[in-house]
């Protein structure tokens, strides 16, 4: 799991970086808006802690641009203490909200709560195990690549919605990738292969969403 942490104290971004890595994060590191907005965009994210008050570009506009582009969690860090300020950051896209000071334990156990981490997700017959980063069908490792993984986790965090080839690049390969979009359907041919035609749902001219089949 990647975690970006962005915040105009050195020493606070010092003594988080130690905790989340003993727990086998890998940590990236801002000291303001724009620099967290380049880590998001040059790496794959799943959770961005966001310092509120930084110079520049605030947290809560990083977090609205963030939340747009992708499904990533976002935690707000804030000394801010009205009521008002944390239904402004809630309603501003964050999912999560920690007033300073605080415990960095309990900050840790926030951002497990929010990432969910209980290590696996099912769908149908299907089931992702987000710990060994392997896909199973009934029990069987289908022994998908690494592309498979990432792109039913992300048609998994979007189930229902559509996607379109765009999107998925981005998702998946990374905001700096610039291959052809074609290559989105050799993909989700591969990966239909091995989870089943039916879940993956082509939708022409747009893109792919996956969807709950009834019997």
């Amino acid at each position: 799991m990647n975690v970006l942490i962005a915040d105009d104290e050195p020493d606070m971004l010092k003594i988080l970086k130690v905790y989340f890595e003993r727990e086998g994060y890998t940590v990236f590191l801002a000291a303001d808006g724009e620099e967290a907005l380049d880590l998001f965009y040059t790496h794959r994210v799943d959770l961005a802690i966001l310092d509120w008050m930084m110079p520049g570009m605030s947290g809560l506009l990083v977090c609205k641009e963030m939340k747009s582009k992708s499904d990533i969690k976002v935690l707000m860090l804030t000394a801010k203490s009205e009521d008002e300020d944390e239904l402004t950051a809630l309603t501003g896209g964050a999912d999560e909200y920690v007033k300073k000071p605080f415990y960095p334990q309990v900050l840790l156990a926030r951002a497990k709560k929010l990432l969910k981490l209980e290590y696996s997700i099912t769908f149908a017959d299907i089931r992702l195990d987000l710990t060994a980063k392997k896909i199973y069908k009934k029990e069987e490792d289908l022994y998908a690549t690494k592309t498979e993984y990432e792109l039913l986790r992300c048609f998994l965090n979007n189930k229902g919605r559509i996607l379109t080839r765009k999107q998925l690049l981005d998702l998946v390969w990374g905001f700096d990738y610039f291959g052809e979009e074609r290559t989105v359907d050799t993909h989700v041919r591969r990966l239909r292969e091995k989870i089943g035609e039916s879940y993956i749902k082509t939708h022409r001219g747009i893109g792919y969403s996956l969807e709950e089949i009834h019997e």
